[in-house]
């Protein structure tokens, strides 16, 4: 199975919620529990237990975990392993991205079977050049993986990069489509999601169509974060992703943390929401 149909099966069984855990400094106080790795620890065990079943993937944001050093990685490397063992998909939010053997390291870390920090799909940034994922792609292939490369980020900034053109006119976001529609080619022909996805925020309003980009013939997963807390909600589905909003995942973190620390009412948190985004 790839990480593709894998999460089409997800998707279909449960839903397009993908709850983020991010144990935010505010969020711990919230659940009164210690600014700590600890804490951390605490918060995102419990979601885990309180989401699995009833969201289609996690998506752990690593800068939350890094922040606590040493200790934090061990907490992220559990939260993941549990996952696993729950049978909970796990899309790691570290936007990695570098040249050579470097992004050969990252793949290995994150998206060899086997590892300590294995995920079934990665965030990654291709602003060195979509060439550069290539390790990343390698494990897409060969191990079943997934990653999600940025295209049209939901911060004000992205636009800089993002809606800039190539020496031949077109837009950088354009290509970065691009190359996510060629990979899934062959998963689309046989009606599968294919395994490259991309990142779209759902708060770029007509963006996407101005630009020229279809967002429906890239074939792969829509991880679109900006929905909740940021300012999307249900009606953003239709109107942004249009014909692709059958494959966005609906990243959730903020609001269903929020419902917490007690988890009957993050699970009842799950529930409303997928209700609110179903199609």
């Amino acid at each position: 199975m790839s990480f593709g149909t894998d999460l089409q099966a997800s998707v279909a069984e449960r839903g397009p919620i993908v709850a983020g855990i991010d144990p935010h400094a505010s969020v711990l106080e919230q659940w009164g529990l210690p600014n700590t790795a600890a804490g951390a620890r605490d918060l995102s065990l419990r979601m885990l237990e309180a989401v699995q079943g009833r969201v289609s993937a996690i998506k752990p944001q690593a800068a939350f975990f890094e922040r606590f050093g040493a200790d934090g990685f061990a907490v992220l490397e559990e939260l993941l392993q549990a996952a696993r063992a729950a049978g909970v998909l796990t899309i790691l939010d570290a936007k990695r991205g570098d040249i050579g053997s470097t992004m050969g390291a990252y793949a290995e870390a994150f998206l060899a079977p086997g590892a300590p920090m294995e995920v079934d799909a990665l965030t990654v940034s291709p602003y060195l050049g979509y060439g550069s994922l290539e390790p990343a792609a390698e494990r897409v292939c060969s191990a079943g993986k997934g990653m999600f490369v940025l295209s049209l980020t939901s911060n004000p900034d992205g636009p800089e990069v993002q809606h800039a053109r190539t020496a031949d006119g077109v837009p950088v976001a354009s290509v970065m489509a691009r190359h996510a529609a060629e990979a899934n080619a062959q998963a689309r022909a046989a009606g599968e999601w294919g395994s490259v996805g991309l990142v779209v925020g759902a708060t770029i309003g007509s963006a996407a169509a101005d630009l020229g980009i279809d967002l429906d013939a890239v074939g792969g997963p829509l991880l679109a974060p900006g929905f909740g807390a940021q300012g999307a909600g249900p009606a953003q589905l239709r109107s942004v992703f249009g014909s692709a909003a059958p494959r966005v995942l609906v990243s959730m973190s903020r609001s269903l943390m929020a419902a917490g620390p007690d988890a009957g009412a993050i699970s009842a948190a799950c529930e409303s929401t997928r209700a609110d985004y179903a199609l």
